[in-house]
């Protein structure tokens, strides 16, 4: 089954009692027993709804893995799966990354004594050199955000199975359309399914997918005892954004690679981010371990008040926070998305105050290298 086809009719499809086409919604709390202790797959939707279920079968099969699980939010999926180390663990974490991302670590979970060490992840030595003897996990976001920094992830995985840690990916900007981590190696990719692979705006999200039986049963335990699940309505709609995933993503890399060649060319525009473009020190890279760039771009305007200034003129960008979406949105990391770093740390990343990230939708490109243009 190629790609786009697998995006449609992998996971389980339609109904079989009625014959619909699409997984029904089962907008339902428990389930009756047929004996004490004798149910017929479901007992209580915390544990396992049809709709929920049917879209972690979906989500484990396009990322070639071994079971999928959905939570309430990205950041619910990043906490659950950090559950599954203890007090006294510590884990490598990707330096530049969702601001969400470094506060739950530094400020939640730390609480519980699990220490998280900061790296660049695209320095293999600078990981290597990070692990320690209670270190249990290598967490990576590749591209980064929001400095689209690119991470080997062969190669990291190749170092944690040397040290028997985990590896666990952040496959939000990219989805498994793009890109595959364990295929790679990695065990554990997770996504804020809000962003592309919903895609519409329209529903809060997390999708974890493991590589094998053993962290299956552990993030279950981890997903029914903590309850941060996903509700049947949003997991249906994620299903049905998945169906349109392939060509949304490659419209939306067609339009990027051409917003990026703009803004790379413009008097206006500093130091531009993107992985597609042949200059960025993670394009070889890239094109060898996925099959795109994904819709991503960091641009700096010099200023905080240069970036205002051009908000204020966009008219097909939308200012918000988030991304992956069909509409272009556009942000400033250091004042939104990554407020929560503090600024002394923003700025050894580069995560200066003029700093812009866009998500590239799929509006005609025409139309949006058009606005940029008058706006900057």
């Amino acid at each position: 089954m190629r790609a786009k086809t697998k995006f449609i009719h992998a996971g389980i499809v339609g109904d079989e009692t009625t014959g619909a086409v699409s997984t029904p919604i089962y907008q339902v709390s428990t389930y009756k027993q047929d004996a004490v202790g004798k149910f017929r797959g479901y007992e209580y939707s915390r544990t396992g709804n049809p709709t929920r279920h049917a879209l972690e079968v979906l989500i484990s099969e396009l990322e070639n893995g071994h079971a999928g699980f959905a939570f309430s939010s990205g950041m619910a999926a990043v906490s659950s799966v950090v559950m599954l180390l203890k007090q006294g663990d510590h884990i490598i974490v990707t330096d530049d990354v969702y601001g969400g991302t470094f506060r739950v670590f530094t400020k939640v979970l730390n609480r519980f004594g699990i220490e998280a060490t900061f790296v660049d992840t695209a320095n293999i030595q600078a990981v290597e050199d990070a692990i320690q003897p209670n270190t249990k996990a290598i967490y990576i976001e590749t591209p980064t955000n929001p400095l689209l920094k690119i991470t080997d992830i062969k190669l990291i995985s190749t170092l944690a199975k040397q040290y028997q840690l985990l590896t666990i990916v952040d496959n939000t900007f990219l989805t498994p359309y793009l890109q595959q981590p364990i295929t790679l190696g990695a065990d554990i990719v997770l996504h804020s399914a809000t962003k592309y692979i919903g895609g519409h705006s329209d529903v809060i999200a997390g999708l974890v997918v493991v590589s094998n039986a053993e962290l299956a049963e552990q993030l279950h335990f981890v997903q029914n005892s903590v309850g941060a699940i996903l509700g049947p309505q949003d997991s249906w709609l994620l299903m049905r954004g998945i169906k349109t995933l392939p060509i949304r993503v490659e419209e939306v890399n067609s339009n990027t690679l051409r917003v990026a060649e703009f803004l790379e060319q413009h008097s206006k525009v500093g130091k531009v981010y993107y992985p597609g473009l042949i200059n960025h020190p993670g394009h070889e890279l890239q094109k060898k371990q996925a099959t795109g760039f994904g819709g991503m771009i960091s641009f700096d305007v010099g200023s905080a008040e240069k970036a205002e200034e051009m908000l204020s003129k966009l008219r097909y960008f939308t200012l918000a926070e988030s991304l992956g979406a069909v509409e272009s949105l556009i942000s400033i990391p250091a004042r939104m998305t990554h407020a929560s770093i503090p600024a002394k740390r923003r700025a050894e990343l580069g995560i200066v105050d003029g700093l812009v990230r866009i998500s590239v939708g799929i509006e005609d490109v025409e139309d949006l290298l058009e606005d940029l243009e008058q706006a900057l």
